[in-house]
């Protein structure tokens, strides 16, 4: 299992964090109008290539440094301390990626490639009965280091040729439980594998944006009522 392409180079890197802070970051409006939605780019200066947009960050790209990756904090929104800190905590596993420099809103990381849970659905690839063995071996590794694996989903979790990688581990530091991945793994064995496993069918978003917006109101209605503990405990 191997989820890196290389390991850059510390010149490299170096050439690379100078090329972020003098051609990147001045050019790169980047903002968060609601934390449950991903962060809106409103400019971003060639040849860089947004890659992915999560609640709290976004990455980028640069086509002349492909095994490396730009995550930058929209304004305003915290974590990337912790997530820097959870990154040491977890050293070298291969269903992870490694933060090689910390800036002042940003971290370098090494690049991971392979496509979403999310996008798999999406286009029809299939999603491997060895990925999910390996997120579930990632996030056992992560508990034994004392980490939390929190929100760990379908647009986190990324399949490169049959394998397993966690892409965001920016709320491990969270406590208290986190049921997104349980979920998704019941979603999994008892539809997904069934139905979809040996003959997968594109999903159109629409219904795939419908069922994240359904499930994140029925979570938050059954937390405050205190049943989803008990539901997932039957």
């Amino acid at each position: 299992m191997n989820a890196h392409s290389h390991s850059p180079a510390s010149a490299e890197i170096g050439h690379f964090i100078a090329l972020v802070e003098s051609a990147l970051l001045p050019h790169w409006q980047l903002q968060s109008t609601d934390e449950h939605e991903p962060v809106e780019v409103a400019a971003l200066p060639a040849p860089w290539q947004l890659l992915g947009c999560g609640n709290y960050a976004a990455v980028v790209c640069h086509p002349d440094h492909p095994g490396l990756v730009v995550k930058r904090y929209a304004p305003g929104r915290p974590g990337l301390a912790e997530e820097a800190g959870v990154y040491a905590r977890l050293g070298d596993h291969p269903a992870y990626s490694a933060a090689l420099h910390v800036g002042a809103d940003y971290l370098i990381l090494r690049r991971i490639y392979g496509k979403t849970l999310w996008q798999c659905c999406l286009d029809g690839t299939p999603i491997t009965r060895q990925c999910i063995a390996d997120i579930d071996a990632a996030m056992a590794w992560a508990a034994e280091r004392q980490l939390n694996p929190h929100d760990v989903h379908a647009k986190n979790v990324m399949q490169h040729e049959g394998r397993g990688y966690i892409v965001d581990i920016s709320d491990f530091y969270k406590t208290g439980p986190c049921q997104r991945w349980s979920d998704f793994r019941k979603v999994y064995d008892y539809l997904y594998a069934p139905l979809l496993l040996d003959d997968p069918v594109p999903l159109p978003l629409w219904l795939m944006n419908g069922l994240r917006r359904c499930y994140r109101k029925l979570r938050k209605i059954l937390a405050q009522a205190g049943n989803w503990d008990s539901i997932h405990s039957k």
